[in-house]
């Protein structure tokens, strides 16, 4: 799946998620890059889950279900433009979906469990779409996004958290 966005594809506010991954193929990067922080998160002291390095900031555990909340969103947009389904589809407030998602009340283990299984669905759903599904544009939060850029945005959002964690939390 050799298919990669171009410019057009998505808001320039992804730019920055794009870019991290650019350099694999969509399915190389989900795979590559979640298993990398699969040991990442799984090396986190479990006594550090709750730690945010400010006030008002998330928690490790926090970032970790804001990873999987925008992946299931992500995706979601992906199966809908894939299909030719091109209703305006909303965008979300991550900072009113983290506190709620309640995500410090499970261990670091059983979330990146949870993680995994989102990414199983995620590469089972990409691997499924055809070049011309990937080549799809839909309207999401007031930009047109093509399906191959929600993927790399996928891989590329998680690269961005991760680097968050290790930069600021631990």
């Amino acid at each position: 799946m050799k298919l990669r966005p171009q410019p057009g594809d998505y808001n320039s506010f992804y730019q920055l998620y794009i870019e991290k991954v650019i350099k694999w193929d969509l399915l190389e990067a989900l795979l590559i890059v979640h298993k990398d922080t699969q040991s990442y998160l799984l090396s986190i002291p479990e006594k550090k889950g709750g730690f945010r390095y400010a006030e008002g900031k998330w928690s490790i555990k926090e970032v970790i279900g804001h990873l999987m909340d925008t992946e299931r969103i992500m995706t979601y947009r992906a199966l809908r433009f894939a299909r030719k389904d091109y209703t305006d589809l909303s965008g979300f407030d991550e900072k009113v979906y983290a506190p709620n998602a309640n995500a410090d009340r499970f261990t670091i283990e059983e979330l990146v469990k949870q993680y995994q299984n989102i990414r199983i669905c995620t590469i089972d759903l990409f691997s499924g779409f055809t070049e011309s599904m990937l080549n799809e544009k839909g309207p999401a939060n007031s930009s047109m996004v093509s399906v191959v850029a929600l993927g790399y945005i996928i891989a590329g959002h998680e690269l961005h958290h991760i680097g968050v964690i290790k930069d600021r939390y631990l």
